[in-house]
């Protein structure tokens, strides 16, 4: 079964999802859902309540909800409730909100979305542009983003070739790339940004960016040569091309005479775009 994890949004607020491409339909977290409609502080105890009472109501709902491995809040793949567009519209019926209506609308949009973007990937990327932009990111920043999102893919690709598991597995070579190449853990790097469940490289710099898509093409490049075949060896791959991108960062830093890593985080990003904006209009 392939699946594609990603994130949509539904007025501002963000709805993991899980594409099936064997069964061709998309699967939302229930948890997320019931935080938007019902602005409950506990969507959990909501959607516990929730389930007992469809229970007791003889609803075959909660039989049909499945379990599937989607982002936590720390990152990490774990399993949450979810359900089809079918079950999430049967869900809706359950529970009184005022924005029942504008949900089934995002539903519709989503699923009629995702047939555009089979048809032309292009579309896919015109969107991706279209929320950063929203979230006040520069032109030249969205571009280095979406191509770092495209090595990013060839990477892991390239891992599925070697038959490295997602998740856990994905997770640790990520982290020892992002070691060699920046002398930081993830989440040490996330901690000099002041990051908690945001994306890591949402908020990395032109040229942060631009070292951590070195250091991924790298390693994408040595394990298509040594064709690892064991964790062990993806690792010790991930590891030397980090280094690449390490050496050219020490070596660019020695010539700056300051260090690359940046605290700067999205919000400061956009701070910045604008000052300078503003100074070039002046």
């Amino acid at each position: 079964m392939t699946k594609e994890n990603s994130i949509r949004l539904f007025e501002s607020k963000k709805v993991r999802v899980l594409w099936d491409n064997d069964a061709e339909k998309w699967y939302f977290s229930v948890i997320d859902i019931i935080e938007i409609l019902t602005e409950s502080k506990n969507s959990r105890r909501y959607w516990s309540d929730l389930k007992i009472k469809l229970i007791k109501e003889g609803s075959q709902l909660y039989e049909k909800i499945v379990q599937l491995k989607m982002v936590a809040n720390d990152g990490k793949m774990r399993e949450t409730d979810a359900a089809d567009t079918e079950q999430i519209l049967r869900l809706i019926q359950s529970i009184p909100s005022p924005k029942a209506e504008p949900f089934k609308m995002w539903l519709a949009k989503v699923g009629y979305e995702r047939i555009e973007e089979t048809e032309d990937p292009e579309i896919a990327i015109d969107r991706a542009m279209a929320t950063y932009l929203k979230k006040g990111y520069s032109t030249n920043w969205i571009n280095q983003r979406l191509k770092s999102i495209e090595v990013r893919k060839e990477l892991t690709d390239e891992w599925d070739l070697r038959g490295v598991k997602k998740g856990q597995e994905y997770a640790i070579l990520t982290d020892e790339i992002t070691k060699a190449w920046a002398g930081l853990t993830t989440k040490e790097y996330k901690n000099i940004k002041e990051l908690k469940k945001e994306n890591l490289r949402d908020n990395m710099t032109n040229l942060e960016l631009i070292l951590n898509m070195l250091a991924e093409t790298s390693t994408t490049e040595l394990s298509k040569k040594e064709k690892p075949t064991t964790f062990i060896d993806n690792y010790k791959v991930a590891r030397k091309g980090g280094e690449v991108a390490g050496n050219a960062r020490r070596d660019l830093e020695n010539k700056l005479g300051n260090s690359i890593i940046s605290p700067l985080n999205a919000k400061n990003l956009a701070q910045k775009d604008d000052e300078q904006l503003e100074s070039k209009n002046e």
